[in-house]
């Protein structure tokens, strides 16, 4: 590896980040399949196991004949359906939450995300957003490349996280990103973020171009983030300067690529969004093999698949 650049070798270890569940070393094994009737949606950390098993009304716990260890959790054939099991969820953490059962919950927004074994497929349930770390489900959202063209060459908005976000605080970010509401379109997700966190006006967000998605397998102290996000571009005028509007990013830069690209490389971007601006640079001709060796691992690391498995 010594024979390639410093920022490629730096690049690999922020994309094997975003995908850590994905690496020899990491403690997937560990984690418990979660069913619904027949189809796998989730992992389940081993964190959470002990509050799943005293909600027995709730959770089918499946246990191996041979040592007695837990082999899945399937959610009650009785909540047959997605009204059902988002009602019975939602009283089982608003309870885990009011006991301090995980620390996740300890970031509650208010927010409901859709539960899917796939992206085209009809909501399961929905679920309160900060719980969805703890049951390992698809998560969705949407970030966007706000960039324009100067006599100093392509620039990039970027943004600085807030301190006071629960994740990732004062880390730099692209100029607009959320998760995905249920309910919500992507488009009007990515529109409606754009106002909030840069003030950029609906009928030019509503120019930002669809470039494709990135996905990935992600862990940490919260639980498992299986994560899809989809990405768009927007060549915003030169006159443009964003303002936030939600509290959430405290500043904002305009940056050169080559700033960009030192600025990723040092660890200084929410590592996700380091992968957005990855597809970016690829994308617009930034990188290529002969340059950059590692181009092959890096699309393939960011578009992980986690494959559901039948009972």
């Amino acid at each position: 590896m010594s024979n390639y650049s410093w920022w490629s070798q730096q690049m690999l270890k922020i994309v094997r980040q975003c995908n850590s569940l994905n690496q020899p070393e990491s403690p997937r094994a560990l984690c418990i399949p979660f069913f619904i009737k027949d189809s796998q949606v989730g992992l389940i950390t081993p964190e959470i196991l002990p509050h799943i098993i005293l909600e027995n009304d709730t959770f089918e716990v499946i246990r191996s004949k041979q040592d007695d260890a837990v082999k899945m959790v399937k959610l009650s054939d009785s909540l047959d359906t997605a009204l059902k099991r988002t009602q019975m969820l939602a009283e089982i953490l608003a309870r885990w939450r009011d006991h301090d059962a995980h620390p996740s919950l300890r970031g509650w927004r208010n927010e409901l995300h859709s539960v899917k074994t796939y992206f085209h497929e009809d909501p399961l349930f929905e679920i309160e957003r900060v719980a969805t770390s703890l049951f390992g489900v698809k998560q969705y959202g949407c970030h966007l490349n706000g960039f324009c063209r100067t006599e100093r060459g392509l620039l990039m908005w970027i943004g600085r996280r807030a301190k006071t976000k629960p994740t990732f605080p004062s880390k730099l970010d692209n100029i607009a990103a959320g998760g995905l509401p249920a309910g919500m379109s992507v488009k009007d997700c990515i529109v409606k973020e754009c106002a909030e966190e840069a003030s950029i006006p609906e009928q030019l967000a509503k120019q930002a171009k669809p470039v494709g998605c990135i996905s990935y397998l992600y862990h940490n102290e919260l639980g498992v983030f299986p994560e899809t996000q989809f990405m768009f571009d927007l060549e915003l005028p030169v006159t443009f300067k964003p303002f936030n509007t939600d509290g959430e990013t405290s500043d904002f830069y305009l940056l050169t690529i080559d700033e960009v690209k030192e600025k990723v490389a040092s660890g200084e971007f929410k590592p996700n969004c380091a992968l957005v601006i990855l597809s970016f640079l690829i994308r617009h001709g930034y990188m290529s093999p002969d340059t950059d060796p590692f181009l092959p691992l890096f699309l393939q690391e960011m578009h992980s698949t986690f494959k559901f498995e039948e009972a």
